[in-house]
């Protein structure tokens, strides 16, 4: 971890995908609005909150496209732009594509940082693109009182290879790729409460791109695949539910995390976005009685560039997650299921 000239952190009011808007916000912005109108080779619009948009070019191609970007999670320039870019990419992958080229999105107070930082902050968005096999092909840029980096990305696929958030069958096994607890690292950076080998580990997972996705979706056990990001595993999960119109039933103790999670949140480092995502959807999720505060936190911490959330077939799911493991993805794991029953996210101590 370098020592930056500033503090990024110290120019931003939030971080990473704290950053989003609260879950129940968000829904009450886009109440009312368009969902893409009729366009029938828009496959997938604003219907189900998924990764991203989805158009059908003819019958063998369709055209992925998304953005991304946010302020700040960590201080140093170059894994800042590393983990926006990797965060912007993911969502082609978590819709089942592969991305083709990016454009940068860039707002920085330019009178309060160094050129060389701003620099620094593309260098580290076009490595991560480069590791991706695509370019950063242009992009824009403003100056704004907070720094803000991100990419739009674009995609293809195949229209079979297609995987929305709201695709889910009743039975189906629920697979996470990547251990949870991103945002409490980085409220522990804010702190002063993070050493060197856990800030490793942070830059390790959220540089870590979600290829993996543009592979399952050409295996048709795999129905749903979506990234959990800023809203915390209870809320993609909840997504998974609402688009797929079941319940969602997840083993808490199944739930990778990162090695100082548990420790880091008992010790406050939880950030405001965790409230704010329970109090926007806790309604429509259940948790065992005896379950602490601190635990609860963990299940709606926000992940900046977090694992994929996948369903697929349960007689292939230990396979499959052993085939994600083996593809570079140790902490992936089966954590739940999917069931017939009104469209409710419940945590359970097993079973």
């Amino acid at each position: 971890m370098n020592a930056p000239t500033v503090r990024l952190t110290s120019l931003a009011h939030g971080g990473g995908c704290g950053c989003k808007l609260a879950p129940s916000v968000l829904r009450q912005l886009l109440a009312g609005q368009p969902t893409g109108g009729p366009f029938e080779r828009l496959l997938v619009g604003t219907e189900t909150g998924d990764d991203a948009a989805v158009w059908q070019v003819d019958d063998a191609t369709c055209v992925i496209a998304t953005t991304d970007f946010f302020m700040p999670m960590v201080d140093d320039p170059r894994d800042f732009g590393r983990i926006a870019a990797t965060n912007a990419i993911s969502d082609v992958y978590a819709m089942g594509g592969r991305p083709i080229m990016a454009l940068a999105i860039l707002g920085m107070p330019i009178d309060k940082i160094p050129a060389e930082m701003v620099r620094d902050i593309l260098a580290g968005g076009a490595e991560v693109c480069g590791r991706a096999g695509i370019p950063v092909a242009g992009g824009h840029s403003i100056d704004s009182p907070e720094p803000i980096y991100g990419l739009a990305v674009i995609g293809t696929c195949r229209p079979e290879e297609v995987r929305r958030n709201s695709s889910a069958r009743p039975g189906d096994a629920l697979i996470l790729t990547k251990g949870i607890g991103v945002g409490i690292y980085s409220s522990a950076i804010k702190k002063g409460k993070l050493d060197g080998e856990g800030y490793a580990e942070m830059i390790a997972t959220t540089t870590l791109l979600n290829r993996i996705g543009a592979d399952l979706a050409r295996d048709a056990d795999v129905h749903a695949i979506t990234d959990v990001t800023g809203f915390g595993l209870a809320g993609h999960g909840l997504e998974i539910a609402r688009g797929s119109g079941l319940g969602v039933v997840v083993d808490i103790a199944a739930v990778p995390l990162l090695a100082r999670a548990e420790e880091l949140a008992a010790a406050g480092c939880v950030t405001g976005a965790s409230h704010r995502n329970w109090a926007s959807y806790g309604e429509e999720v259940d948790l065992p009685a005896d379950l602490d505060e601190v635990r609860r936190h963990l299940l709606t911490d926000p992940q900046t560039s977090g694992g994929l959330l996948v369903a697929c077939a349960p007689e292939r799911a230990e396979e499959i997650a052993a085939t994600i493991r083996a593809a570079g993805y140790p902490a992936a794991r089966c954590i739940g299921r999917a069931e017939a029953g009104p469209p409710r996210l419940r945590f359970t101590h097993g079973g």
